[in-house]
């Protein structure tokens, strides 16, 4: 225990001494402070909602049966991005402006039932007809109405009309939980890959100068491997926790100018009990490909090797986390791939954390995935430090994988 100790204090004043690992911190935390003070910053500029005549045109032009000042009114609650404007124009003179960007598009309305599109590049994701083909829609439902005797504010006041809806959720809000589920994994995914492969480039280093074979003979391997992969742990975990806390702080100082931004407020307003999954995930998880990362470095001779040699350990994470981003993008929590991924050690990280954050998960198998996991943790540490003692020991070619199991028998 008291050479666990020291190692894990000595591998501690390495990150914590390293310019870039205290640089990339302090960079990350001003770069999150930059981002929360944004709006108090935009608000100084004074009015911060963006005035009508600022905002992007849309040009209608109208047919003779067709009512303009209606159009106007229904197209501009439509298109609430943009100014909307009746024009009399022809169509070559619109088409001029639209080309040199005068204005964004224009709309030729004949009648409530037809109208023509004119834009200069369309967008894959150019909505424009549609909401366009739904305003048409509702101002000849309004327009009818007119013709059978109402007023036009009443007719406007039947289609505007108000339909209340409570939402009574039995289980999880995914659409709630979606962001920082998101965050978890992909700040997961950020982590293992930097400081695993930053344990596998440390063990390696050490061998290739030899220091190893000084401090294996005077030190217990078990030790070295667990101090070594804990502090990188640590590490790792105490950035996350500089970031993101600072992101808190900075986020609770400019609540006010976030008020109307959901997506934010969702990723801050994360339950105290989810928290606790995700640390716990994320930890475990960490480990367990820290010791796959520091085992396999050892094996490596030298230090260019160590891209090739981490690359199945890479290839397995990579795969969990594209089959738990795949899910999570379908909305399926109950895909049977995803269920299997949350008991398999090397994806159950993610997986299962998805699935309680997504959806409800039975307290039984959250207890059999984590023991699993638990289990593995150990067992692939014990592992890693006898892989590790025989690897920092051979020069050379790269040991083979047969050699490696008749070394760790005779161990």
């Amino acid at each position: 225990m008291k050479q666990f100790g020291k190692i894990l204090k000595f591998e501690l004043k390495y990150f914590f001494k390293n310019k870039i690992f205290v640089g990339i911190t302090i960079f990350l935390v001003l770069f999150i402070a930059l981002i929360m003070f944004i709006p108090r910053l935009a608000s100084l500029d004074g009015d911060t909602e963006e005035s009508v005549s600022d905002l992007p045109i849309i040009l209608v032009t109208v047919g003779d049966n067709v009512q303009a000042d209606i159009v106007q009114t229904v197209f501009q609650e439509s298109f609430t991005e943009y100014e909307v404007k009746i024009t009399d124009k022809s169509n070559a003179e619109v088409q001029k402006m639209i080309e040199s960007e005068e204005v964004e598009c224009a709309f030729e309305i004949g009648d409530y039932t037809c109208f023509t599109y004119h834009v200069n590049n369309i967008s894959m994701y150019d909505n424009k007809t549609q909401i366009a083909s739904e305003a048409l829609q509702k101002i000849y439902q309004i327009d009818a109405m007119i013709n059978s005797g109402m007023t036009p504010q009443e007719a406007t006041q039947v289609m505007n009309a108000n339909v209340t809806c409570e939402v009574i959720a039995l289980g999880r809000d995914q659409m709630e939980n979606f962001f920082y589920t998101y965050i978890m994994i992909f700040a997961l995914y950020m982590v293992i890959l930097l400081y695993g492969q930053m344990v596998a480039t440390n063990v390696a280093t050490e061998k290739s100068s030899r220091a190893m074979e000084l401090l294996i003979t005077s030190a217990n391997p078990t030790s070295m491997m667990f101090g070594k992969v804990i502090a990188s742990c640590l590490a790792g975990l105490l950035q996350i926790v500089a970031v993101f806390g600072s992101a808190v702080v900075f986020y609770t100082i400019n609540k006010s100018y976030w008020k109307d931004n959901e997506i934010i407020a969702s990723i801050f307003d994360i339950p105290p009990e989810l928290l606790a999954y995700m640390l716990l995930f994320f930890i475990l998880g960490f480990l367990l490909y820290a010791f796959m990362f520091g085992a396999v470095g050892s094996t490596a001779s030298k230090l260019e090797d160590i891209n090739t040699s981490v690359m199945p350990i890479t290839i397995i994470f990579v795969i969990g986390f594209v089959v738990v981003m795949t899910t999570m993008g379908s909305g399926d929590m109950e895909d049977p791939i995803l269920k299997a991924c949350s008991y398999i050690p090397f994806t159950s990280p993610m997986a299962m954390f998805t699935r309680i954050a997504m959806t409800n998960v039975a307290w039984y198998e959250i207890v059999i995935s984590v023991a699993i996991l638990i289990c593995s943790v150990i067992g692939i540490g014990v592992l890693a430090a006898k892989i590790y003692r025989i690897g920092v020991l051979m020069y050379g070619t790269p040991p083979k994988m047969k050699e490696i199991i008749k070394a760790i028998r005779k161990a």
